[in-house]
C-alpha cells in the first residue's frame, strides 16, 4: 500500500529533521476500551458546521485518492497542508485550491479551526504525529503501515483510549476490497467445512533491481520491521480468518545495495524476500511467501483448504471454487455490484459526525497486524517460533 508521501527528500533538506521538527515529547498511557466517543459528544459534533481537515504529508497518494474523496463528502473542506517545507505546501495548496499552507505540521496542529488531520507521511512518524494531534483534539486518519514498530503501534492506539471522544483510523489496504465480500461470505458460511490451511503467494513479477534506488520501504530507519506487503496481506487475511498465534519465518535480503537518496551506494537491511509459516486461531496453518525478487513468476495467488471445500483467488483476483465430489474448481461469481470499496474518508467523517463506527481498520486491528509482521522478523532473526500476541 501506498504511504501517501514523496519518495525520497528535496536536495538539501533532511527529511527526517524537517518532520520531527516540533515533535511533542508525549507518553501514552492507558484509559477506557473505547475508540468511539459517549452519545452526547458524537451527538454536538453531527450538529456542528462543518469538518475542517489538514493533510500532514501530500505526497501522490493523497493527492490522486484522499483529497478527491474527502472533497465528495458534503460539510468536508479541506483546509490546510503541511508538507516538506513553506513552499512545498504552498504548492499543493495551491494546485488543489486548498487555504492554508504550513511550513511544519507542527504549525498546522496549532491550528484551532480544524477538526481533524490526515497523516500521509511514512510510518516512523506515525506515532509522534498521532500522540500530538490527539493531544491538540484532532480526529486522526492516518496511512498505513500504522507505525514502525509493535510497541509505537500500542501507544498510538492507548493514547486513542485516552481521547473517547476523536475518532481513530487507519486506511485500510484496498487491495482485497474486490475479494472481501464473496470470501468472508463463502467462508462464514461453511463452503470450505473446517479449514484446514492457506497458501498465499505475493510475488513480484521482476528480477532483482541490483543498484537500484533505495527507497523508503528499503530503509529500516523509515519503514520499521515492515516487510514488503505483508502487513497489508496479514490485514486482509483477519478480515477472512482471523488472526494467527503463531509465527516462524525466514527472509534474505538478495539485493544488499541501493543507492540513496544523493545516490551513494547504502547497505539494505529490509528484506526483499520472505516465507511465513502460521498456526492461525482456528488451527488453519498458513504458508505466506512474499518477494521482490522473483522474475516471471506467476505473481499472486490465494488458496484456501478446507475438509469440504477449496477456493483459489487468482493473480487477477478472479475467484474460483470446488467442493467435495466435483472434479474441477469453478469460477465465482463476483458481479461488482456486491463486492466492497474504498470508503475510508466517508467512514471516518461519519464516525465524526456519530452515524457510524470504524470497521476499516480501527487501531486495534492496525496493533494485531504490526504485532504479526514484528513477530516475523523476530522469527526470522532468532530461527524460533513467537506466539502471539507479543
Amino acid at each position: 500500500m501506498n504511504d501517501g508521501s514523496e519518495s525520497h527528500p528535496t536536495a538539501g533538506l533532511n527529511r527526517r529533521d524537517f518532520l520531527a521538527a516540533g515533535a511533542l515529547p508525549l507518553a501514552a498511557a492507558m484509559g477506557p476500551m473505547n475508540l468511539v466517543g459517549p452519545d452526547d459528544v458524537r451527538r454536538k459534533r453531527a450538529a456542528q458546521d462543518p469538518i475542517r481537515v489538514g493533510l500532514i504529508g501530500a505526497g501522490a497518494n493523497v493527492q490522486r485518492v484522499q483529497i478527491p474523496a474527502f472533497r465528495q463528502i458534503p460539510g468536508v473542506e479541506v483546509a490546510a497542508v503541511a508538507n516538506r517545507s513553506l513552499s512545498s505546501s504552498q504548492r499543493v495548496a495551491d494546485q488543489f485550491g486548498i487555504p492554508g499552507a504550513y511550513a511544519n505540521w507542527s504549525e498546522l496542529l496549532d491550528d484551532e479551526t480544524l477538526d481533524a488531520v490526515l497523516i500521509g507521511t511514512w510510518p516512523y512518524m506515525h506515532r509522534t504525529m498521532t500522540l500530538a494531534a490527539l493531544e491538540k483534539g484532532k480526529h486522526v486518519m492516518c496511512q498505513a503501515r500504522m507505525a514502525n514498530t509493535a510497541g509505537e503501534a500500542r501507544e498510538m492506539l492507548d493514547a486513542s483510549l485516552l481521547h473517547p471522544d476523536l475518532i481513530c483510523q487507519l486506511v485500510p489496504t484496498s487491495t482485497s476490497y474486490r475479494l472481501d465480500n464473496v470470501l468472508k461470505r463463502m467462508i462464514g458460511e461453511g463452503y470450505l467445512g473446517e479449514v484446514l490451511s492457506v497458501e498465499l503467494q505475493r510475488l513480484q513479477t521482476r528480477f532483482p533491481d541490483f543498484g537500484g534506488e533505495l527507497d523508503w520501504r528499503h530503509d529500516r530507519e523509515f519503514s520499521g520491521y515492515n516487510i514488503l506487503n505483508i502487513g497489508s496481506t496479514y490485514e486482509a487475511l483477519m478480515r477472512w480468518l482471523g488472526r494467527a498465534n503463531r509465527v516462524m519465518a525466514m527472509t534474505r535480503v538478495n539485493v544488499p545495495y541501493r543507492r540513496s537518496y544523493s545516490g551513494e551506494p547504502t547497505s539494505v537491511s529490509v528484506p526483499d524476500h520472505v516465507d511465513v509459516l502460521s498456526e492461525l486461531a482456528n488451527g488453519a496453518q498458513l504458508h505466506l511467501r512474499a518477494s521482490e525478487t522473483t522474475g516471471l513468476s506467476s505473481g499472486n495467488q490465494t488458496w484456501i483448504y478446507g475438509t469440504e471445500g477449496t477456493i483459489h483467488v487468482d493473480g487477477s483476483s478472479n475467484i474460483f471454487a470446488g467442493r467435495r465430489g466435483d472434479s474441477e474448481l469453478s469460477p465465482v461469481p463476483n458481479p461488482q455490484s456486491g463486492q466492497a470499496y474504498s470508503r475510508v474518508e466517508e467512514e471516518f467523517i461519519n464516525a465524526i459526525r456519530g452515524e457510524e463506527e470504524i470497521t476499516m481498520v480501527p487501531f486495534e486491528s492496525g496493533v494485531h497486524y504490526m504485532e504479526w509482521t514484528e513477530a516475523v522478523y523476530i522469527s526470522s532473526q532468532t530461527g524460533q517460533a513467537v506466539s502471539l500476541p507479543l
